[in-house]
């Protein structure tokens, strides 16, 4: 995807289209824009409610801008909607749905250049990386589009009975509540969102109130294409916003990217009426470089697994093995080449790694740098927050760790990579297993058999050989143990949305 305008992609162009085109203050229910109300002063909700929410720049700390936040007022209102609009959507002709997610597709390319500048401005990525955060996402609407009219409407299923048939096909689960992260906006919208539609679903979406910028260009896209109203309701807020949604009667899924610790209390209320559930939770994914890797090639491949987003992915390969032959060799080159980085403005051209989204998540990688100098870590690089403005930690690198150490076992989310140094395969696959999460790995050597071979012993829902983390809209997504509960993307990230139905007829 190019750029349409040489000068659309800089922080000025990106703070005008704030000022022109993104709602605040409003949420987006029924097909429009609804000015969000402050409570009533007489009413139980008007004491704990802050009228201002503010949106940072992460790139320099400053408010872009101030808006308000959904209550439970707003959440009755969009289930209302999406209720009142579910008997018809769930029965629209599949080609029609598909033709909405394409339209979708084609808003997002015609505002290519302005998703990506909020995407920086908001969320601080490096353009490069906003810009392949977009593409994903439209390859999403258009792979879920084509996916739902390749799917047989009726299919026959083989009995052992003579005399009977057996045909089978899908219905859509409901009306559903999508509650999304704020390290890839628009990304884990799409893999929650496209599926939903394309099943015939209803949607209560909750983007992060962290990242809402580009989230909320989605309304003033699906009123453009006319989706039919209540289909889709965004509602900006914060947790009260999300456990209204989850504790609904009137909800019938549940799809939760997020921490184990909100994942949980997510499954918690999801208990009570028994609802559908998806949960997308923590990662401390490991990659292991065998005896025979190209030291360089491996390099490129640990710090885009560490280092991309600042650190901040579930999948991040947080966790280095590497074969103590020539570990010594590796960690040479992975000091000089991380060190190389470019860290800076996410509008920088040249940056290679930009700021954490806020400073909450600064502190909480400060936090991290203090408890391994509490537990003497060997620090190979970094270690340190950077002393400039926004929220810049030193992509920092720890040899020699410990599997008891709270950096071994513990998310961090952020660019601290911690590593050990194994003998054999079976080690460095007991080491890799050796985790409360399995959602991801990544392996490289130079014999491909030997990999797979390790690949089929490794826990992890999704595993990379001799390759940086690319995620495709046909592969699923998820996880084993607490990475969480079912499957994203693919045919499994459709099936989330539906429900199997069996006919039996008389012959």
């Amino acid at each position: 995807m190019e750029m349409t305008n040489a000068n659309s992609l800089t922080r000025e162009s990106a703070i005008q289209t704030v000022h022109d085109e993104v709602m605040l203050n409003a949420a987006y229910i029924d097909g429009k824009w609804m000015t969000i109300e402050a409570p009533a002063t007489d009413t139980a909700d008007a004491d704990s409610y802050d009228s201002n929410y503010d949106l940072y720049d992460s790139n320099s700390g400053t408010i872009i801008a101030t808006t308000r936040l959904c209550t439970k007022v707003q959440v009755e209102m969009a289930v209302n909607a999406a209720s009142a609009a579910y008997p018809s959507w769930s029965r629209t002709a599949v080609s029609t749905r598909a033709s909405y997610l394409n339209a979708i597709a084609e808003k997002m390319e015609e505002q290519f250049d302005k998703l990506v500048g909020l995407s920086v401005l908001n969320n601080g990525k490096p353009i490069e990386e906003a810009k392949i955060d977009v593409s994903d996402a439209i390859a999403c609407y258009r792979y879920y589009a084509n996916l739902i009219t390749e799917q047989a409407t009726w299919s026959e299923v083989s009995t052992s009975e003579s005399g009977i048939r057996l045909l089978k096909t899908y219905a859509p689960v409901g009306i559903c509540a999508l509650i999304v992260p704020w390290n890839f906006p628009m990304v884990t919208t799409a893999w929650k969102l496209a599926p939903a539609l394309a099943a015939g679903c209803t949607v209560l979406l909750k983007p992060s109130e962290v990242t809402l910028l580009p989230e909320l260009m989605l309304g003033n896209m699906l009123s453009a294409i006319k989706l039919p109203k209540g289909v889709v309701n965004i509602l900006p807020g914060a947790a009260e916003v999300g456990a209204a949604m989850t504790c609904h009667p009137l909800i019938d899924k549940i799809s939760f990217t997020g921490s184990n610790a909100v994942g949980e209390k997510v499954m918690s209320q999801a208990a009570k009426g028994i609802k559908d559930i998806s949960l997308e939770l923590g990662g401390k994914s490991a990659i292991v470089v065998c005896a025979d890797a190209d030291i360089d090639h491996a390099c490129d491949l640990i710090i885009g697994g560490i280092f991309t987003n600042a650190g901040q992915i579930c999948s991040a390969t947080s966790r280095l093995l590497v074969h103590e032959s020539i570990a010594q060799s590796l960690f040479d080159t992975l000091k000089v080449n991380t060190e190389s980085l470019q860290i800076g403005d996410g509008f920088d051209t040249d940056t290679q790694m930009g700021p954490l989204v806020s400073e909450q998540q600064l502190n909480q990688v400060k936090k991290y740098f203090d408890l391994a100098a509490a537990e003497n870590l060997t620090c190979l690089t970094g270690g340190e927050i950077l002393n400039r403005q926004g929220y810049f930690a030193m992509p920092t690198i720890y040899t020699n760790v410990l599997v008891t150490s709270q950096l071994w076992t513990e998310e961090v989310f952020g660019p601290i990579l911690v590593s050990q140094t194994f003998t054999d395969h079976a080690e460095a696959i007991a080491l890799a297993n050796d985790s409360q999460f399995a959602l991801a790995a990544s392996i490289v050597s130079a014999d491909e058999t030997a990999a797979v071979e390790m690949a089929l012993q490794i826990q992890a829902g999704h595993i990379w050989i001799n390759e940086q983390q690319i995620v495709l809209p046909e592969s699923g997504w998820g996880g084993f143990k607490q990475s969480g509960i079912g499957r994203e993307l693919g045919v499994d990230g459709l099936s989330a949305y539906q429900k199997s139905k069996h006919v039996l007829l008389s012959h």
